[in-house]
């Protein structure tokens, strides 16, 4: 079995393989000759021989010559623990909401369902529940002064996924916020200020709904109660 050749430092071949690690799509050898300055054909004989040398190595990648152009591919034989390899992968985007909700348990944390939704303004627990099981937040406990309600934070798992050496590395929102009642906004938000706030007006709403639902009850049980004639009226006209 014959061996890759060592390549000397800046050689052409070595370029070559470079630009193809970082190509996801085909690259024709006249877009990849320009790139390093070089005559179309050159590049083409270049490209023909590393093809030639990585299949004579048995390498676990290969080069084709596809759809136009080159590009790296892994080898065939290896195609079986490729696929669990990737199909073991988390690949599904975290949508807007659970973005939000990641966001406030990070800011905030320990958090509970509450506060989040306080926050929000929208009921979070399947969210929060599918973060659990993405492992990018955890349970830390339970807030007796909160009727026992699970408190969250973030996981060793969230702080990897965004290149964080603590919580203590996230970023400032403040200096996203586009104007000064933005911010003042962020600050109450992070600061916990407004979100009491925030669940007394649900809490109020709430009382509301159910005294309309009490009066609507006690028109509709006063409804039934009213005559639904004048008996006198009905026996003079009969006589």
């Amino acid at each position: 079995m014959s061996t890759l050749s060592t390549l000397e430092t800046n050689s052409l071949k070595g370029a070559l393989e470079a630009l193809l690690l970082v190509s996801s799509d085909p690259v024709s050898a006249p877009a990849l000759a320009g790139a390093l300055d070089i005559a179309p054909g050159e590049c083409a004989s270049l490209l023909a021989e590393l093809k030639v040398e990585y299949e004579e190595a048995n390498r676990g990648f290969q080069l084709r010559e596809v759809a136009g152009g080159w590009r790296l591919f892994t080898h065939p034989a290896y195609h079986d623990v490729v696929e669990a390899y990737v199909l073991s992968w988390d690949t599904q985007k975290l949508s807007q909401a659970a973005l939000e909700t990641l966001a406030v348990i990070a800011y905030h944390q320990p958090v509970t369902r509450e506060v989040v939704k306080g926050i929000r303004g929208v009921n979070s627990d399947g969210v929060i529940a599918s973060l659990v099981d993405k492992g990018l937040v955890r349970e830390l406990g339970r807030d007796p002064q909160r009727g026992q309600a699970i408190i969250y934070g973030t996981t060793n798992a969230f702080l990897e996924k965004f290149g964080l050496r603590s919580t203590r590395d996230l970023p400032d929102l403040e200096q996203f916020a586009p104007d000064e009642q933005s911010r003042q906004f962020i600050r109450e938000r992070l600061s916990g200020r407004s979100i009491q706030s925030t669940l007394e007006e649900q809490a109020e709403d709430l009382d509301e709904e159910r005294e309309l639902i009490d009066t609507d009850v006690e028109d509709a049980d006063d409804a039934e109660l009213l005559p639904t004639g004048d008996t006198s009226e009905d026996m003079h006209d009969e006589d």
